[in-house]
């Protein structure tokens, strides 16, 4: 197996009968129990496809879950680094006939790890130093107004063109090969606190504005209110947090909660129909809410309620019905990516295509593993960056195959980190949301102005979006 955030081989033996684990939400022997072992997960998991290695596929690791509650191995880092190495991207799940849920177990794994087990201080810096950003509104704000200055001053194409972007330590580095190219537009577009419908409403919704989202592509929220309103809705986006699922997805069970409660608060004063959500991560957690949050007594009712009321915008979109007789032509060869977190763990397949198709003139072109994460899995990216960079590589690729006009994802993580590995690949490919063209579909937006507008963004930072 390729290098990673740690070690990885046969994992260490204590005395049997010590389990690993403490009795707070351990991996639950019932869905352990679930696993026969039958193999079905191993051509759909990533790392497996990568490597070739049982103990980096998804029945491995159930294996190694396994041992650790029965005392038969202990947390090593050893043992941490391959569970570490999955991207929870639940591609097995799609492919068990044993209906395994993986993506629970590895969740009760992960938190297990942050409790009992002490990284090597390099790794406790990095983790630390990322979650003091990622889920907080105003130092994000700050690292896209500086993204963008970056870029607009002429700084990173000097950097890059003279060769210079090496020389930097190897943290700036990989921020430089990863940041997304951020639009003046991006920078000060926001989602309206509230947006009338288009017409008679037919129903009341409230958005997600997320961290990453709100911060970074602020024009995707606006587009998302706009094509909502379009669609009939009367749209509301209150003041609100973070949703918790970066740090629920690496085992920060604590401050995931925190937040999860803080967002309840905010999104169940609205009296909303639907929770509109536009980044796929942060869905397929808000749809769990109930189960995260089922044994607190305060909070569980209230987060089961709000949980069936979350809904991918395409699925809200859909549900309203597209309106023909508002969408213009907006002509051009489309591939669609699906986001791990819509496709296998929200189930989220055929609205996202339904939306685009319904565009006239959209044509969609299928991906060969088209399904398959591309390696950015949350901060994934940022700390197993060998294999998130082979699967970023081998997505750009299947994606050079298809020859697409654009790129279109339903998760920012996505966007990022395909549209750098295009970007290192070749000519940039125009990356897009899919309510970015609904919405320049109901303006009348000519696409190829769209497209060009798109290509000299990417062309003047020598970076893709």
């Amino acid at each position: 197996m390729a290098a990673t955030e740690t070690g990885v081989g046969r994992p260490d033996r204590p005395a049997p009968g010590l389990t690993a684990f403490d009795d707070h939400h351990r991996p639950a022997r019932a869905l352990i129990g679930d696993c026969v072992h039958c193999g079905f997960c191993l051509p759909a998991c990533p790392t497996y496809l990568l490597w070739g290695e049982e103990m980096d596929s998804p029945r491995g690791r159930i294996l190694l879950m396994d041992a650790a509650e029965r005392g038969e191995v202990s947390l090593t880092p050893t043992l941490v680094g391959h569970w570490d190495a999955c991207l929870g991207c639940m591609a097995c799940e799609t492919a068990c006939p044993s209906g395994v849920r993986y993506g629970r177990l590895i969740e009760q794994t992960r938190q297990q790890v942050e409790r009992r087990h002490r990284r090597p201080l390099r790794q406790r810096a990095l983790r630390g130093a990322l979650f003091a950003v990622l889920p907080h509104a105003l130092p994000l704000r700050g690292i896209a107004t500086a993204l963008w200055g970056y870029r607009a001053t002429g700084l990173q194409r000097a950097l890059r063109s003279t060769g210079m972007a090496t020389r930097l330590p190897e943290a700036l580095q990989r921020a430089d090969a990863l940041a997304p190219v951020i639009s003046a537009r991006a920078l000060v577009e926001r989602a309206p606190r509230h947006l009338a419908a288009t017409g008679r409403p037919r129903m009341r919704v409230a958005m997600l504005t997320g961290c990453v989202q709100r911060a970074f592509f602020g024009d995707v929220n606006a587009a998302t209110a706009r094509v909502l309103a379009g669609f009939g809705a009367e749209v509301v986006a209150p003041r609100q947090g973070c949703c918790g699922a970066l740090e629920l997805h690496v085992g920060r069970e604590t401050g995931a909660l925190r937040r999860a409660r803080g967002l309840i608060d905010a999104l169940e004063r609205t009296g909303a129909d639907r929770i509109a959500v536009n980044s796929a991560g942060c869905g397929s957690v808000m749809k769990e809410y109930g189960e995260l949050l089922a044994d607190d007594g305060v909070w569980a009712a209230r987060a089961a309620r709000l949980a069936a009321r979350v809904a991918d915008v395409s699925e809200v979109l859909c549900e309203l019905g597209v309106p023909p007789h508002t969408l213009h032509p907006l002509p051009m060869r489309v591939a669609y990516q699906d986001a791990c977190h819509l496709v296998h763990a929200q189930r989220v397949r055929a609205q996202p295509r339904a939306l685009l198709a319904a565009i006239p003139g959209v044509e969609l072109v299928a991906l060969d593993e088209g399904d398959v994460c591309c390696g950015s899995a949350g901060v994934y990216n940022l700390l197993q960056t060998q294999a998130a960079d082979a699967l970023g590589e081998r997505k750009a690729a299947r994606i050079r195959q298809a020859a697409p006009d654009a790129l279109v994802a339903g998760n920012p993580g996505c966007l990022t980190q395909i549209g750098a590995w295009l970007s290192r690949t070749g000519e940039p490919v125009p990356t897009f949301h899919p309510v970015e063209l609904v919405d320049a579909s109901l303006l009348g937006v000519v696409s190829t102005s769209l497209l060009a507008q798109r290509r000299a963004l990417l062309t003047s930072a020598g970076h893709c979006r």
